[in-house]
C-alpha cells in the first residue's frame, strides 16, 4: 500500500472509534487526512523512502480553541494507538518529522507552510510564499472534515494565484530560460566550462518545470518530486518530462561541438513548445522562439503597478 492508503485505513479502523468513544462532543469538529511534507502526502512513496516518517500515522486538525480545549488530551490518546497496522511496522520519526502527524492547529499548520494565519489577502503576499510550500500544504488526501475550516482554507489556496501574480511568476521564469537556457548554457559550452553549464541547465531545468506548472494552474513541488509530478499535468506534462528526461541523459562525450548541438537542439524545442503554450493561452502574441522576447508583453498584461514592478 501507498503511505496515504495505509493512513486512511489506519484512521478508519483505529482513529474514528477512538474519536467517537474518547470525544463526542468534538467528532464533527475535528478535520482527518494526511497533508503536508513528505514524500507519502504526494503519493511518491518507493521502497527508499519508507525508512523514516511513513507507516501507520494520521493528521487531526483543530481550530484555535479546540485545539486549546482538547489538543492535549486528544494527542495523548491518538499516541495510546496501536503502532503496528497491517502487518506495517510502527512509523519511525526523524527528526525532521516531528510534528508532521498527530493533532495540530489549523491555523500554525497553514502559517508553518505560508507564513500567514489566515488566507493570502494581498497580491504581495501570494507572492512571497514559495510554490513548494503551497504544494506542500495542498497535497495529500482528507479523509473526514464536517466542520469544514480545514478544507475552506485549503480550497482557497487550490484557488491558485490570483492572475496578476500568476503572470509575474510566468515572466520572470522566461527570464531564467532565455537568460541560462537559450544563452547562458551554451556559451558555458563553448568555452567547455562544463561546471557552469551544468550549474546553468539545472536553473533551467527548474524553471522550465515550473513554468509547466504555471501553465497548468498547479503548484510545483520540493525539486525531488517537481519532474515526477510533471508526467500528470494534461499541458506539456509527458513532453517535458520526456525532453528534459533526454536533456540530464545526454552525457558529456568529450565531442564539445557534437554535445553542443545536442543540448541546444533539445532546449530550443522544450522552450518551442513553451511558447506555442504562451500564445494559446494568449499570454504573449510574440512568434519568437526566444522566451526573453516575451517578457515585456507579458508584464504589460499585469494590472497591478506594484507586482509589475516587483523585482524578482
Amino acid at each position: 500500500m501507498m503511505g496515504i492508503q495505509v493512513s486512511e485505513r489506519y484512521y478508519h479502523f483505529y482513529g474514528r472509534k477512538m474519536i467517537a468513544e474518547k470525544f463526542p462532543d468534538y467528532e464533527s469538529r475535528i478535520a482527518v487526512g494526511l497533508v503536508g511534507e513528505g514524500s507519502d502526502c504526494f503519493g511518491y512513496d518507493d521502497e527508499i523512502s519508507r525508512d523514516h516518517d511513513w507507516g501507520p500515522a494520521f493528521c487531526m486538525w483543530l481550530n484555535k480553541n479546540d485545539f486549546d480545549e482538547i489538543g492535549v488530551l486528544l494527542q495523548k490518546e491518538y499516541e495510546k494507538l496501536p503502532g503496528e497496522f497491517a502487518g506495517i511496522k510502527p512509523r519511525v520519526i526523524s527528526k525532521h518529522g516531528i510534528g508532521r502527524t498527530g493533532v495540530i492547529e489549523i491555523s500554525s499548520f497553514y502559517e508553518n507552510f505560508t507564513g500567514l494565519s489566515e488566507t493570502p489577502a494581498s497580491l504581495m503576499e501570494w507572492l512571497s510564499i514559495p510554490e513548494t510550500n503551497l504544494a506542500a500544504c495542498t497535497n495529500g488526501k482528507i479523509f473526514f472534515d464536517d466542520f469544514g475550516e480545514f478544507s475552506f482554507y485549503r480550497n482557497k489556496l487550490l484557488e491558485f494565484y490570483p492572475e496578476d501574480v500568476r503572470l509575474k511568476k510566468i515572466a520572470s521564469r522566461c527570464v531564467v530560460l532565455g537568460r541560462e537556457g537559450q544563452y547562458n548554457i551554451l556559451r558555458c559550452l563553448r568555452r567547455k566550462d562544463l561546471v557552469a553549464a551544468n550549474y546553468a541547465l539545472a536553473i533551467f531545468i527548474e524553471a522550465s518545470i515550473s513554468l509547466v506548472f504555471l501553465l497548468n494552474y498547479k503548484y510545483m513541488p520540493f525539486y525531488k518530486w517537481m519532474h515526477k509530478a510533471l508526467i500528470n499535468l494534461p499541458i506539456l506534462g509527458s513532453k517535458a518530462y520526456d525532453l528534459i528526461q533526454q536533456l540530464v541523459v545526454l552525457n558529456n562525450t568529450g565531442n564539445m561541438e557534437k554535445d553542443y548541438t545536442s543540448k541546444e537542439d533539445l532546449i530550443n524545442l522544450i522552450c518551442c513548445y513553451l511558447v506555442d503554450e504562451l500564445n494559446k493561452q494568449q499570454l504573449s502574441d510574440v512568434k519568437s522562439k526566444y522566451l526573453l522576447d516575451h517578457v515585456e508583453v507579458i508584464l504589460n498584461k499585469i494590472s497591478d503597478d506594484e507586482i509589475k514592478n516587483y523585482k524578482m
